[in-house]
């Protein structure tokens, strides 16, 4: 068990807290939706509260280690500012010494923010040297970005093994939530899987084959499937070096009792666009120049009373192409279905969780994660390298 902020004392201590406000921006760079900023304040507060001198470090966008100004924290600063309702300090440059004099000047309360950490290409890098630099900030580390510990970076990773460390309320939910439903699940335990990479899923299922009862597969992941079990998916996406694994897969299935539930039926088009004319098709039945663009109406009946039995339930990936609004109809009807539920629900993966907030039935869900990548290596059963390395109770 890892050690939080409640385990450690914080009174006049400087806190270097990573968090992560990788937040949305319009062209005017002003914020589309500052939920990841929310997210981090009952952290923030309680070491107020509680006497430290708050460093905040976080990435916005990839600026791949050059400074720019479309891609500054300040935009950032002014959010929190106000939400805090007090000033928020800020260092322009990491590495200048004005830093390091502002650090010096903090009084027990105060709050620093450091302009975009992946300005500097060592932070990706994690380079000893720069991780240092970082921790030589700072007395405690805090981990508050969930969405980057799967990552090892500097000012994650690298600090965290330089300084006592602990977790912060957000990361701390997370973790909880991740081993409840994967090590104690209420059953029947249903896993939805989307999205348009099978490589990055089949990890997922194997590991889930041990823990759930039924595995509903969408997205561009399933025409691998279909092909497996020798269907026609027309010019659908397929990665075929997984086809034998897949096949594989839905072996050991059968031989463990998961049921692995694919699309019965799809919405197809000729063309990857949004104004493509849709066609519906039976799984397996494509026209040779048709691809899947969504799961069809059988499927979405079919997954729905799988879902309506489930108490528990885990979603990783949209089921068609969210990005189109004539093909995100089956994410769109599959998340009023989870959120309808009375099952512990979690979410993880930027489309699934933005179908939930774009639908408002978000309070409906028990959790949606704020790491797409890392709810993934936790479903696959891995370890998060950034949480490995904080300190236990």
């Amino acid at each position: 068990m890892k050690k939080t902020i409640r385990d450690i004392d914080v009174s006049g201590k400087r806190v270097f807290v990573r968090v992560d406000y990788n937040v949305p921006m319009n062209a005017e760079l002003k914020i589309v939706d500052d939920t990841r900023i929310t997210a981090t304040l009952p952290t923030i507060k309680y070491l107020i509260e509680h006497n430290a001198r708050v460093i905040l470090c976080s990435h916005l966008g990839r600026p791949n280690g050059q400074v720019d100004p479309k891609l500054s924290l300040r935009p950032v600063l002014a959010r929190l500012s106000k939400l805090l309702d007090r000033p928020v300090s800020f260092a322009e440059d990491i590495l200048d010494k004005s830093t390091i004099e502002m650090v010096d000047k903090m009084h027990d309360g105060d709050v620093l923010m450091l302009e975009n950490i992946r300005f500097y290409k060592e932070e990706d890098e994690n380079d000893e040297k720069f991780a240092k630099y970082l921790a030589g900030l700072a007395d405690i580390f805090v981990l508050e970005a969930f969405a980057t510990a799967h990552r090892k970076h500097a000012s994650t990773y690298g600090v965290a093994k330089l300084l006592p460390s602990a977790v912060g309320f957000l990361v701390e939910q997370e973790l909880l939530i991740f081993d409840k439903v994967l090590n104690s699940p209420d059953h029947p335990f249903v896993a939805i899987l989307g999205g348009a990479k099978v490589a990055d899923k089949l990890p997922v299922i194997e590991n889930l084959l041990d823990k759930v009862d039924t595995i509903l597969i969408g997205g561009g992941m399933a025409y691998t499937f279909i092909k497996a079990i020798g269907g026609n998916v027309g010019i659908s996406i397929v990665d075929n070096t997984k086809i034998e694994l897949a096949s594989e897969i839905l072996d050991k299935a059968k031989e463990k009792g998961v049921k692995i539930i694919l699309p019965i039926d799809n919405v197809g088009a000729k063309e990857f666009c949004e104004d493509a004319e849709a066609k519906l098709f039976n799984s397996g039945f494509f026209a040779d120049d048709y691809q899947g663009m969504d799961i069809g109406p059988k499927t979405i009946k079919t997954f729905k009373k799988v879902i309506k039995k489930a108490k528990t339930i885990v979603w990783n990936g949209p089921l068609g192409v969210y990005e189109y609004e004539k093909f995100k109809k089956g994410t769109n009807k599959i998340a009023k279905y989870v959120a309808k539920s009375k099952a512990i629900s979690v979410i993880g993966g930027g489309d699934s969780v933005a179908a939930i907030q774009s639908l408002g039935v978000a309070k409906k869900v028990t959790h949606l994660s704020t790491g797409g990548g890392a709810s993934l290596m936790l479903l696959q059963g891995k370890k998060l390298p950034c949480v490995e390395v904080i300190d236990d109770v």
